[in-house]
């Protein structure tokens, strides 16, 4: 009985184990997604405050 009830205990920590990783790699493509959401947003905001100057205004050449 010791023995069977050892077992199942095993069995369920390591499905515990399985599920947690599995919320960690989730996670972790979460954290990857919004990065990237704020280099873009980084970026947008630089470009906002320093706009690029035109390639060509008409100057003298």
């Amino acid at each position: 009985e010791l023995l069977r009830l050892e077992h199942r205990r095993s069995t369920e920590t390591s499905e515990s184990r399985t599920a947690l990783q599995g919320q960690i790699t989730a996670l972790q493509a979460q954290v990857t997604a919004l990065q990237a959401q704020v280099a873009t947003l980084q970026g947008l905001a630089r470009d906002s405050i320093h706009p690029e100057p035109p390639e060509d205004a008409g100057g003298s050449a």
